[in-house]
């Protein structure tokens, strides 16, 4: 359940604890954490899915924990057209750089070789800290 799915009222009636994860590690299916009140727990996912911002851990009638993430420091992409965006894609897949959408921007994880590319094609982007949903999913694949 992520707390999105919830209504505001039962939110309201319960102390809220959170777990802060990296962004890469919403993959982990195994791992211990710590909640911002310092309790620690482990996480085992029954099922091969990723982690959300937002899912909840636990809940009882008095208390959750769910998950936030910590910010990532991203590259905000933003091709003025679909030729930008194609020229960018292909040069991200080249690289096997995962990317995420938001709208029309396109969300990298910030790398400096990036940066030069972009000033290079002269494709606008901004570097921002910023939160991401989910994980930057690596896509593996061979080229032989």
């Amino acid at each position: 359940m992520n707390i999105e799915d919830m209504d505001k009222e039962e939110i309201g009636k319960r102390h809220i604890e959170k777990v802060y994860l990296e962004s890469s590690h919403l993959v982990k299916r195994i791992q211990l954490v710590t909640t911002d009140h310092g309790k620690e727990i482990g996480i085992r996912l029954k099922q091969a899915r990723d982690l959300l911002a937002g899912d909840i851990l636990y809940m009882d009638e008095k208390s959750l924990i769910m998950i936030d993430v910590i910010t990532d420091d991203l590259l905000i992409i933003k091709p003025r057209n679909m030729n930008e965006m194609g020229t960018i894609a292909h040069h991200l897949g080249n690289r096997h750089l995962p990317a995420q959408f938001e709208g029309d921007d396109m969300l990298v994880q910030y790398d400096y070789l990036v940066v030069d590319l972009l000033n290079e094609l002269e494709i606008p982007f901004t570097r921002e800290d910023r939160k991401v949903k989910q994980a930057f999913r690596h896509i593996g694949h061979s080229h032989g």
